[in-house]
Order: C-alpha cells, then sequence, then structure tokens
C-alpha cells in the first residue's frame, strides 16, 4: 500500500490550502486515516484523523476550527481543508493508513506512510 501526499506549497499567513492524500489501493477503505505534521527540528505531531466511514473526526486542538479533514472511499483519496493558516502551521504534512478502523492520534496507531508534503506559511 503506498499513500502519496501532495498539495503542500508557500502560502502566506490567513490563507488557505488543501492536501490530499491518494492511496494505491481501495483497502484502507476499511480502515481509519489521519494527518500528521512534522515542523524542523519537532517531533511528529498529530493534526486530524477521520474514520473509515468519514463520519467521525478528530483534530488537534491547535487546529480545531481551521481545518477540515475528509475522504472519498470512491477515490480512494483523504483531503485537509486548512483555512486561516498561521506561520507556526509550518511543517512537512504526512498522510497515514490506520492499522484498524480506528482512527487515533497516536503515530502508532498508523502502519502506512506517505511520504509527506511541505507546506510553508509566511507572515
Amino acid at each position: 500500500v503506498q499513500l502519496q501526499a501532495s498539495g503542500g506549497g508557500l502560502v502566506q499567513a490567513g490563507d488557505s490550502l488543501t492536501l490530499s492524500c491518494t492511496v494505491s489501493r481501495r483497502t484502507l477503505s476499511n480502515n481509519g486515516m489521519g494527518w500528521f505534521r512534522q515542523a524542523t527540528g519537532k517531533g511528529r505531531e498529530f493534526v486530524a484523523s477521520i474514520s473509515r466511514r468519514g463520519d467521525s473526526t478528530i483534530y488537534a486542538d491547535s487546529v480545531k476550527d481551521r481545518f477540515t479533514i475528509s475522504r472519498d472511499n470512491a477515490k480512494s483519496t483523504m483531503y485537509l481543508q486548512m483555512n486561516s493558516l498561521k506561520v507556526e502551521d509550518t511543517a512537512v504534512y504526512y498522510c497515514a493508513g490506520g492499522r484498524s478502523s480506528y482512527s487515533g492520534s497516536s503515530v502508532s496507531d498508523y502502519r502506512y506512510w506517505g511520504q509527506g508534503t511541505l507546506v510553508t506559511v509566511s507572515s
């Protein structure tokens, strides 16, 4: 199973950006999925997760009410809509496929990882 994250780029504070994560196989349609991010010199941080059917989501407090996670299982794609971006949102964003239908907030809940896409927010 391969995950491909895309959509990163350089934006200004307050702008919006949408990340996409395509999955090579539909097998992950039965699994929870999530987004994590890693800023330079820091550990990997949970951003958001979504259940296999998309009916349950979890957000980190730092992105709640600004970011929206969604998925389209028919297209084997997950999205992260990011609004009101802040400089502190600058990081490499990784999409991840869960070990089960559970969509947790821990790195250990996920088995499959994409290569990451860089989001840079300037002031």
